[in-house]
């Protein structure tokens, strides 16, 4: 018996140590990730905390969180076995932001002033469109397409919430999964990017930025930074040290889980390589690059109105938010939150080479220039963009571009079809959903 009782103390021992060597580092990341998300997912979209874990949640690791919701103070509370809490505030017209023991929450705080769009059909509107026929579509083949792309009888291998199909400026085909529909607010991640892109291209077209001067930061002004450009950030080749890899504790994960002030952590990485000479996929370049917008207006509300009135509302996105940091600083790598009907008006605005009903809001040359490979990416991206160049989907045309977005967020914008493809879910390519049968599918719709 005393054997027996040694053995199980020892057995208990490994698994205590195990948990503390490999997960209880992550505790505040887990945390922190389920506490932005129940916070964000329930006061933006209404979603119940239950079905938020099961969807948004619904990731390895983030079923150790215990999650609370206070209606009445607008925030939800995370911890894992009582470790490690984590709080998340929300406020209206700017979203959730988590926080920590520090931030002041009875400070005054700006919101951004919000433009409504004209009472027009969709997409250049809000108002349902009228159903249109096109005569080289094959309806039979398209409604196929989209219905393979969802789960059937409740299952998980596809995790599609949400198909939009614009063809020739009509909406030809949308889906929704249960609990989801037109009016739902679904989170774009990284296809937040993209926006942060569109900012730039508003700034460069009114003369007010040159993006191929060296970046305006001071404290690279004395060290082999000072030569990066807007241009390289934008390009995602800086040279600056950065991991991105979602699995484990990483530059990304810090950044987006415990940083207060987004911008500074890829501000304060050393060059590792020579500009233009090595890609890498960095989240906190394009925070940094929010931060450098910001640093653009004299004040805090001129920046965060620019954001709305020079792209967002301009095309009728009024359903987008885009949140914060504690900083104040747009999260532009990552926090983006829209209908699928809007993500697709962003796609059009891209599809139109910039322009909307008539309106040049971004010059024809920065979409050309967003769309245009990147120098070491291998035809895979653009200028926060991705882009098919490459052949990464072989059955989807080459001169395809995209939005992408962490679980599977797409819009994809493909000129030579005159389409723009939405897809927003849960799995990614490399978790189970086949994109490229996916985007073949509608494509083959078109009769050619």
């Amino acid at each position: 018996m005393k054997k027996i009782i040694r053995l199980l103390a020892l057995v208990l021992l490994i698994v205590i140590f195990y948990f503390g060597f490999t997960t209880y580092p992550k505790l505040e990341l887990i945390s922190g990730f389920s506490a932005k998300s129940i916070a964000s997912g329930h006061f933006l979209d209404h979603r119940s905390k239950e079905l938020i874990e099961k969807g948004d949640n619904d990731i390895k690791l983030m079923d150790l969180a215990t999650n609370t919701i206070d209606e009445a103070g607008k925030f939800a509370t995370s911890s894992v076995y009582g470790l490690k809490e984590r709080k998340a505030i929300y406020r209206e017209g700017l979203g959730a932001t988590l926080i920590d023991d520090d931030y002041d929450i009875s400070k005054p705080y700006l919101l951004p002033k919000r433009a409504k769009s004209k009472a027009l059909p969709f997409p250049y509107g809000n108002i349902d469109p009228k159903d249109t026929v096109f005569s080289n579509i094959d309806y039979s083949k398209l409604k196929k397409a989209v219905d393979d792309s969802f789960d059937k009888n409740g299952g998980k291998a596809k995790r599609t919430r949400a198909v939009v199909v614009l063809y020739k400026d009509k909406l030809i085909a949308e889906q929704y999964d249960t609990g989801f529909n037109k009016n739902s607010k679904i989170l774009g991640w990284s296809m937040t990017k993209s926006i942060t892109n569109s900012a730039f291209g508003v700034l460069a077209k009114q003369g007010k930025i040159d993006i191929y001067k060296p970046a305006p930061i001071a404290e690279w002004q004395n060290d082999d930074r000072k030569i990066i450009t807007i241009n390289d950030l934008l390009h995602m080749n800086s040279g600056l040290e950065w991991e991105e890899n979602y699995s484990k504790i990483c530059d990304a994960t810090i950044m987006l889980f415990q940083s207060g002030d987004m911008a500074k952590v890829q501000r304060e990485k050393p060059a590792q390589f020579k500009p233009n000479t090595h890609w890498n996929y960095s989240s906190g370049t394009t925070n940094l690059l929010s931060g450098i917008l910001k640093s653009q207006f004299k004040t805090q509300q001129e920046y965060l109105d620019f954001w709305y009135s020079a792209v967002i509302d301009k095309i009728g996105m009024n359903s987008m938010i885009v949140e914060q940091d504690m900083a104040g600083t747009f999260v532009g790598s990552s926090y983006a939150w829209a209908t699928a009907r809007d993500w697709s008006k962003f796609g059009l605005l891209y599809l139109h080479k910039g322009n909307w009903k008539g309106e040049q809001i971004l010059d024809e040359s920065w979409v050309k220039y967003s769309a245009t490979p990147t120098n070491t990416s291998k035809g895979a991206y653009g200028a926060q963009f991705w882009l098919n160049a490459g052949g990464k989907f072989p059955d989807v045309p080459r001169d395809m571009f995209y939005c992408s977005g962490y679980q599977g967020q797409m819009v994809a914008i493909i000129p030579s079809l005159d389409m723009v493809i939405v897809r927003m879910g849960l799995k990614e390519e490399d978790q189970g959903f086949d994109f490229n049968g996916f985007l073949k599918g509608i494509i083959g719709s078109v009769k050619k």
